[in-house]
């Protein structure tokens, strides 16, 4: 069989080799030259600092638009947070008057009723079942010795948003369930009388997340977490060192680098907790 030849060539592109050794000139300098045999000219270093003045006067003169516009809004703003500041003090102080008008008239209310309840034997019983009632309800200070549990985040604490997670970001935090099943273990153990910070626990206090703010109360609590729970504190820190919340806490500060600390004191001050309206319901008919 005989080849026919075409004469079409099997590698019609050359091979670098060849470019190299034939192409002397790069394709940009001989596409510039072609340019300047039409006429066709590049724009000059000086047309070039003519667009970019241009340029810079125009951002100038928008930074400095924006800047005047914020100047003007300044004193305004100013004004608004001095005025919003002025009435956050000014509720501060009628809620701090109004604390201590209830104060005042919770101490006159206890003598008014000591003095009425104290004077025969049937009285006096009434008023011992009235205090019993009132301590359990938290609604009297206390005094007394017990122990200190301390729950302290780690340096840097994540803005939470999401208080299932354990972990934000690689940065562990103490979450509400830590503070409640430690609260929850105290009076398991013994104890009396269990305030959070600087907020009794009651009945109806409640241990809450929101974000990244401990709420007890309804009332912020920040890091180091406090725990104070008046009562016997041989058989209290016994009953508190082998509750499921201690081998809890013990494990979460070994592992999230999170501050665990428990102290004896001989003289805990609670605070009394707010007196609420007790609200029950009952099926309809009953009464």
């Amino acid at each position: 069989m005989k080849r026919i030849d075409t004469g079409v060539r099997r590698n019609p592109v050359p091979s670098l080799l060849r470019s190299l050794m034939n192409d002397h000139l790069d394709p940009g300098y001989e596409g510039a030259a072609e340019d300047r045999e039409h006429g066709h000219a590049r724009q000059t270093r000086w047309g070039n600092r003519v667009w970019i003045s241009l340029g810079a006067l125009l951002i100038g003169l928008v930074l400095a638009v924006a800047y005047r516009q914020a100047t003007e809004r300044l004193p305004g703003t100013e004004q608004v947070r001095a005025e919003l500041l002025g009435k956050v003090h000014d509720a501060e102080a009628r809620v701090g008057s109004l604390e201590d008008t209830r104060d005042g008239l919770s101490v006159r209310t206890d003598d008014a009723r000591a003095a009425a309840l104290a004077g025969d034997a049937r009285g006096a019983a009434v008023l011992a079942e009235l205090r019993a009632l009132e301590g359990d309800a938290a609604v009297e200070a206390v005094r007394g010795p017990g122990l200190t549990v301390t729950l302290t985040d780690p340096a840097a604490r994540p803005n939470l948003s999401d208080s299932s997670q354990r972990s934000v970001g690689g940065k562990a935090v103490v979450l509400d369930r830590d503070l409640q099943s430690v609260v929850n273990s105290l009076w398991a153990s013994g104890a009396e009388a269990v305030a959070v910070g600087d907020v009794r626990i009651g009945p109806t206090v409640t241990i809450r997340q929101a974000g990244g703010a401990m709420l007890v109360d309804n009332q912020p609590v920040f890091s180091p977490y406090v725990v104070s729970a008046i009562g016997p504190q041989r058989p209290m820190q016994t009953g508190f060192v082998v509750s499921d919340a201690y081998l809890r806490m013990s494990s979460i500060a070994q592992l999230y680098g999170i501050g665990f600390s428990v102290a004896e004191a001989d003289e805990l001050d609670l605070p009394a907790a707010p007196a609420r309206e007790v609200r029950s319901a009952q099926v309809a008919g009953t009464r």
